[in-house]
C-alpha cells in the first residue's frame, strides 16, 4: 500500500475541514504537504487534495499551488491517483472547486478514481440525503464518507482487461462535423480493439423524469427505465458491457449538447444497478472559438464526481476548429491524435 500525500497549501482552514484531514489521515502513513515553494516528487503517489473555499468560491493558496506544479511540466502527476476534500463557508462553490481541481491535476497526468470528492458546504445540508440512509448527524456522515473515499484510494489498482470494450456516444448528424473528424483520426490508432459507435439523435433520448429513488431502483432491477425506447434497448447495455466510453462533445453554446445531457441524466436507473467504478471516461471535445475547458469540466462533474467512472489522466482531447474540416489543420494534428490513442490504449489496460 502506497502512503499518502495530503497536500493542504491553505494555512486558514476550517475546524470541519481540518477534521476531513485527520479523518483520511489516521490508520495510515502519511506526507501533509504546506509549502507551495518546496513541492516533494509527487509521480506515482496517492494524493489528497484538500480544498477551503473562501467567499469568492476559490481555494486561492491551492491555485497558487497549482500553479508551481505547472511549472515542473505537464508530466508531474504521472502515474499518481488522486481524490479531493473541500469545504465551503458558503453553501456554494464545492463542486466547481472539485471540478477545476480534478481538471488542472488531470492534465498533469493524474488519475482519479470514481466518486472522487467528499464536499462539505458550510451547514453540512447536502449530507441530508445520506442522513435519510445512514441516520447518523450530518457532521458523523461527512467524516464516515471521508473515511470510506480514504479507503477506496489506498486501495484503489487498476484492473487488466483482456480485448477490451469501448463505447463512442455522440449526437452531432454532420458530415462536416470536426468533432467527428478528429475522433475519427484518434479511432484510426484503434484499429485492433472492438469499438461500437452510437448515435443519439434528436429525440430518441427523452430527459431523465425524476422518478423516486424506490422507482428507479424498481426499474434498475428489471434492466428498464420509466421511458425505455433506444436508451433500454442499446444505450444503457452498451455502457453496462463497456470497459471505456468515449463521449464526443462539440462546444454548444459552453454546454453539453442536450441529447448526450439526456443520455448522463438517464443513467441513473444503471448506476443503481452497477458500479462505474472499473469503467474510465474519455472525452473528445471541439470548440468553434474557445470553452472546451467548460465542457470537459462538466463530463468530470456529471461523469466522475457524480456518476463514479474512473477518470484516466489525460482523459479528454480538446481543440478548436469552426469552418468545416478546419480540425485537419491544426498544427501536430496526427501527432496530438496519436498521442491520445495510445493514451486510451494504455489506461484501459489492454
Amino acid at each position: 500500500m502506497k502512503d499518502l500525500f495530503v497536500i493542504v497549501p491553505n494555512k486558514n482552514i476550517s475546524p470541519m475541514l481540518s477534521e476531513m484531514v485527520s479523518t483520511v489521515t489516521s490508520y495510515t502513513n502519511y506526507t501533509v504537504i504546506k509549502d507551495s515553494d518546496h513541492i516533494p516528487n509527487l509521480q506515482n503517489k496517492k494524493i489528497f487534495f484538500a480544498c477551503e473555499n473562501t467567499d469568492i468560491d476559490c481555494d486561492i493558496a491551492m491555485l497558487h499551488f497549482f500553479s508551481k506544479l505547472y511549472e515542473k511540466g505537464n508530466e508531474c502527476l504521472l502515474g499518481s491517483t488522486a481524490a479531493v476534500l473541500v469545504h465551503s463557508n458558503t453553501e456554494h462553490g464545492t463542486k466547481r472547486t472539485s471540478q477545476d481541481i480534478i481538471y488542472l491535476a488531470n492534465n498533469l497526468g493524474c488519475c482519479f478514481i470514481g466518486h472522487s470528492v467528499v464536499e462539505a458546504t458550510s451547514t453540512l445540508r447536502n449530507f441530508l440525503t445520506w442522513k435519510k440512509i445512514l441516520n447518523l448527524p450530518v457532521e458523523e456522515i461527512c467524516l464516515k464518507m471521508c473515511s470510506r473515499l480514504r479507503n477506496r484510494l489506498l486501495e484503489y489498482n487498476p484492473i487488466i482487461i483482456n480485448n477490451p470494450k469501448i463505447l463512442v456516444l455522440y449526437s452531432s448528424p454532420n458530415k462536416t462535423s470536426n468533432t467527428l473528424d478528429l475522433w475519427h483520426m484518434v479511432s484510426n490508432h484503434l484499429s485492433d480493439y472492438s469499438i461500437k459507435t452510437l448515435q443519439i439523435e434528436n429525440g430518441d433520448v427523452l430527459d431523465c423524469k425524476g422518478c423516486s429513488y424506490k422507482l428507479c431502483t424498481h426499474y434498475g432491477k428489471q434492466n428498464k427505465c420509466f421511458y425505455g425506447g433506444i436508451m433500454v434497448r442499446d444505450v444503457l447495455p452498451s455502457i453496462e458491457e463497456s470497459d471505456a466510453i468515449i463521449w464526443l462533445c462539440p462546444n454548444y453554446n459552453d454546454a453539453i449538447a442536450a441529447n448526450l445531457t439526456a443520455v448522463i441524466n438517464r443513467l441513473t436507473v444503471l448506476y443503481r444497478k452497477i458500479s462505474f467504478y472499473n469503467k474510465s471516461a474519455f472525452s473528445v471535445v471541439v470548440s468553434g472559438n474557445s470553452g472546451s475547458d467548460s465542457i470537459s469540466k462538466q463530463l468530470i462533474g456529471a461523469l466522475n464526481i457524480n456518476k463514479g467512472f474512473r477518470l484516466p489522466p489525460y482523459f479528454s482531447i480538446m481543440d478548436i476548429a469552426n469552418d468545416p474540416g478546419e480540425i485537419f489543420n491544426i498544427p501536430k494534428i496526427n501527432e496530438i491524435t496519436k498521442n491520445f490513442a495510445e493514451n486510451i490504449k494504455k489506461e484501459i489496460k489492454a
